[in-house]
């Protein structure tokens, strides 16, 4: 029972990792309109 918590609580989290709009280049960067520049994963 405690594995299958620990498993739940584990893809709860991954879930807000998953979520980002816009594309990315082929280094996996997208623009950073906000602030200018870029942010690469």
């Amino acid at each position: 029972m405690k594995k299958i918590a620990v498993l739940i609580a584990a893809l709860c989290m991954s879930c807000g990792a998953l979520a980002h709009s816009g594309g990315t280049d082929k280094n996996g960067c997208h623009r950073d309109h906000k602030n200018g520049g870029t942010h690469c994963h």
